[in-house]
């Protein structure tokens, strides 16, 4: 019994023209319907898709979540940038230094995302989606590790990291303190090994949280981690 990682999905007001954006970023091709989205695959060994889901909700604050893209050389990074400035995304201010590194962008609808310097060594071969960075506590840390099956890789001074077993993605959180909710996020879609309802139960002890209501309109269950982040386990395909 266990969920695997489905789709890490964008609230999203043109699920479309966000697809798109993503598309021509990380060089993903091919889009299928995703309930009422679409979605790419991630080419990544971690497995999962990008989902692109239509919400009415509003950004008010800095998102929780956010991808770190990798590079291979500084040519390789200032590509990267140029390409996603070409497809729409601007320059953020995230509260980081001038002379920093890292390139702090944000994509069409807002949501933030940075592309990291070469020599990362802790993202070394991840992907170019190197990391899910994640606002976040040990304990949410810990559940997610539970929850998905993926072993922790970085336990140190309340941050944490888990990874799949075939590698990819790297899933991190910092510590506290805890950002606000942002209203417009990025959030995980499980897909049940089993019966939905008991790994929903599963996933209850862990610490997850019923959310109001219950289901959407794809039949998925909305639960809550301990950090009060929303995701969804979807119904059985």
């Amino acid at each position: 019994m266990g969920s695997g990682l489905f789709a890490i999905s964008f609230d999203a007001h043109r699920p479309e023209r966000l697809a798109r954006f993503w598309s021509g970023v990380l060089g993903a091709e091919g889009v299928d319907e995703y309930g009422d989205g679409v979605a790419l695959p991630s080419g990544n060994d971690a497995g999962y898709r990008l989902g692109f889901r239509p919400s009415r909700a509003r950004k008010t604050a800095q998102n929780r979540l956010h991808f770190d893209l990798t590079s291979s050389s500084p040519e390789n990074q200032r590509e990267t940038v140029a390409r996603a400035l070409g497809l729409g995304a601007r320059y953020a201010d995230v509260g980081q230094e001038p002379d920093a590194s890292h390139v702090v962008l944000a994509d069409p609808e807002g949501n933030e995302f940075c592309v990291l310097e070469p020599g990362n060594a802790f993202l070394a071969g991840c992907g170019l989606v190197g990391a899910l960075a994640c606002d976040g506590s040990q304990a949410v840390g810990y559940f997610w590790s539970q929850a998905l099956g993926w072993p922790l890789v970085w336990d140190q001074e309340e941050e944490t990291a888990v990874q799949s077993p075939d590698g990819g993605t790297k899933i991190t959180w910092g510590g506290p303190p805890l950002m606000p909710d942002p209203g417009k996020d990025l959030h995980f879609d499980l897909a049940p090994d089993d019966d939905q309802r008991a790994e929903v139960e599963r996933l209850l002890s862990l610490g997850a949280k019923r959310l109001d209501p219950a289901h959407d309109g794809d039949g998925a269950v909305l639960l809550a981690d301990p950090d009060g982040n929303r995701f969804r386990v979807l119904a059985r395909r």
